[in-house]
């Protein structure tokens, strides 16, 4: 595997960071994860977009332009001859001293790796999952706004840590006021009489490409999205359950809490929302080769 790093492709066993970078002392620095499919990025130049709002939002330096980016994670996965797979894009604040002040970090570092990923076991997404609420609160925006897609996710850790305590794969987090905000690596849909619901970005769940993607592919087929507040209860009433992002895709619950949601199994607007998500991510996105 050749791994990006400021401009060089180094192997994969060579691939270093200094001890003094800043993303590794204190988690300061962002990232995103991309996926291609069938000889293409999918949604790359609405991940680069986010890569650099991220940035803004911590006055982070990104040294490159937004068509460098792409052109070097394009080259990335050439150099890695990708058909398929997952693209790791990272921005630290580069080396700096022991103290926490991040004036002492005079280049920021970007680091690009592409390679497979599966998130979850297949038969997951055949038979559905099941989750937890767990006590961790997501993030709140007046700390670190949970749109800052950041390397320090110890809040998302925790809550998934306390997942696995529980012997589940995924966990539901909420916010401070008790609202439903996001799971710890995925944003969260539930299907109701026949609408598709998903918390509001202010309740603190991520600006989801995945999940903006899926409400597109609702509205596309004329099924009626709304984002409000939604609660524990919500969740547990729902007909149909599931949850998206670009390592997950969209993966269906079907038990949180012990509370098993609609059939028990995948509903038929979740089915219909996965096929239609396989098919663009088959027919669209940035080529790799030309």
């Amino acid at each position: 595997m050749k791994i990006f790093i400021d401009g060089k492709y180094y192997d994969e066993r060579d691939a270093k960071i200094s001890v003094f970078d800043h993303g590794l002392l204190y988690g300061d620095g962002v990232f995103e994860g991309i996926r291609a499919y069938n000889r293409r990025v999918f949604k790359l130049k609405e991940h680069i977009d986010r890569l650099f709002y991220s940035a803004k939002a911590i006055l982070l330096e990104i040294p490159m332009s937004q068509a460098e980016i792409t052109s070097a994670v394009l080259d990335t996965c050439r150099e890695n001859k990708i058909r398929n797979g997952y693209i790791r894009l990272v921005v630290t604040r580069g080396v700096g001293t022991l103290g926490l002040n991040p004036r002492s970090c005079k280049r920021s570092s970007v680091i690009i790796i592409a390679d497979k990923i599966q998130l979850y076991p297949p038969e997951l997404y055949r038979q559905g999952m099941d989750i937890v609420t767990v006590p961790t609160t997501r993030n709140l925006h007046s700390a670190l706004n949970p749109a800052i897609k950041s390397l320090n996710y110890l809040n998302n850790i925790l809550a998934k840590i306390e997942a696995n305590n529980a012997g589940v794969e995924e966990a539901v987090m909420l916010n401070a006021e008790g609202f439903v905000a996001e799971c710890t690596g995925d944003n969260l849909f539930i299907v109701k009489n026949g609408g598709l619901f998903t918390p509001p970005l202010s309740a603190g769940a991520l600006y989801g490409i995945t999940r903006q993607t899926v409400i597109d592919l609702a509205r596309d087929t004329d099924l009626k999205v709304s984002e409000p507040n939604l609660t524990r209860y919500d969740l547990f009433c729902a007909d149909e359950c599931f949850l998206t992002g670009t390592g997950a895709e969209i993966v269906p619950v079907v038990k949180i809490d012990h509370r098993v949601i609609g059939a028990g199994k995948p509903g038929p607007i979740t089915h219909k929302l996965v096929a239609a998500y396989h098919a663009l991510t088959k027919a669209s996105g940035e080529p790799i080769y030309r």
